[in-house]
């Protein structure tokens, strides 16, 4: 970028802290609250995980944009990240799969990014202080009434986010992950699955059709009649944004779901999960600078071992909470949450990080194929 093109763009956060930089994407200002992710890779996931709505994420990489962006990367249309945070932005884009730069990607979006920000003292700032709304502009607004736009903006807490995000009508998918023309086909469809969208990741999607899954998505207000009239093999809860107790009919929803399904397998995954928790009883929390990262450690509670998984929540379930029906399934090794439950007796279970992250630690990814496992072992009961 020359000193021509340089455009002053400040982040400004709720307790008064400003942070100056260049501005590079959409000229935009965006409001949100600020969180960091320790991810080395997967920008261009980040910003496109709907689960990441009403952020603006701080990267702790040192160097963000030189693979530069494509469509087949890109996980859903639903609004994602509101803005990127980045300590350098790398001038060169050097990827074969590259059609854009990062800068092309965010401004065809709509949203702002800044560089040149001491992302490290940031970093320390949100972990001593915790996650704070604040703001990102690269048009001329004065810092202080940024500010006071940072201090005005609702808190995550108390956020209904899922319906914003979610489908607004039923569709089906039936791709696979991408494939090198050597690599095994995707399987033949065996089983059918309605995978609730509250702000569903295209990856997620992927996994369950490399499974043989043929997966119907609804939106995340489909009442639990209509999806147990589609009669399927599972029902999948997704991954999303926001507060999940703010979804007080979601909840109310899935209890009904778990209370008419039987022995249907039910399988969450990060939102989805703390629905779950929710629908059996539990009660969820805001953490204080959340998870956000590929880098966590998680001990499975029945053999103890360890998978390396990516995170992405500012909410968590409280174990304690979950009742004699359930029963914790994985900690988190960093600040031992409760990273999965089981109900006790029911092919019912969730995990709090997202096996599906790509790129990312895929030592969680063999979870879909347990879950098509667990389909097939009850539809061999039900004969």
């Amino acid at each position: 970028m020359s000193e021509r093109d340089r455009v002053e763009a400040v982040l400004a956060l709720a307790d008064g802290r400003i942070f100056r930089g260049v501005g590079f994407g959409a000229s935009a200002t965006a409001l949100g609250e600020v969180v960091f992710n320790t991810s080395m890779t997967g920008y261009q996931e980040i910003i496109t995980d709907p689960s990441y709505a009403r952020q603006l994420v701080c990267l702790t990489v040192p160097e963000i944009g030189n693979v530069g962006c494509n469509p087949e990367d890109v996980e859903s249309q639903a609004p994602g990240a509101e803005a990127l945070i980045v300590r350098s932005l790398s001038p060169v884009v050097s990827n074969w799969r590259a059609r854009q730069s990062l800068p092309e990607f965010l401004a065809a979006r709509g949203l702002p990014g800044i560089a040149e920000v001491d992302t490290r003292a940031l970093t320390r700032h949100l972990r001593d202080a915790g996650a704070m709304m604040g703001a990102v502009s690269t048009e001329d607004i004065a810092p202080a009434t940024l500010v006071q736009m940072a201090k005005d903006a609702p808190p995550m807490q108390g956020q209904a986010l899922a319906h914003k995000v979610s489908t607004k009508t039923g569709y089906s998918w039936s791709d696979g992950t991408l494939r090198w023309p050597e690599d095994p086909a995707v399987p033949e469809v065996a089983l059918r699955v309605v995978a609730y969208d509250f702000g569903i990741k295209h990856n997620i999607l992927r996994c369950l059709r490399d499974e043989g899954i043929e997966v119907s998505v609804v939106p995340s207000d489909t009442p639990a009649a209509d999806v147990l009239a589609m009669k399927p093999d599972g029902v999948f809860l997704s991954n999303g944004p926001g507060d999940p107790a703010a979804l007080p009919d979601v909840i109310e929803n899935l209890k009904g779901l778990l209370a008419a399904s039987g022995q249907t397998p039910v399988f969450g995954i990060c939102l989805g999960y703390q629905l779950l928790c929710l629908a059996s009883g539990g009660e969820t929390y805001k953490l204080k600078f959340g998870h956000h990262g590929g880098n966590h450690p998680v001990r499975d509670a029945s053999d103890h071992s360890v998978a390396i998984t990516a995170q992405n929540h500012g909410f968590a379930a409280s174990a304690e909470s979950l009742g004699s029906g359930a029963e914790l399934a994985a900690v988190n090794l960093f600040d031992k949450t409760a990273a999965g439950l089981r109900m006790s007796g029911r092919p019912v279970w969730g995990v709090q990080y997202h096996p599906e992250a790509s790129p990312g630690p895929h030592d969680a990814k063999p979870l879909f194929a347990a879950f098509a496992q667990q389909i097939r072992a009850y539809r061999e009961q039900a004969v």
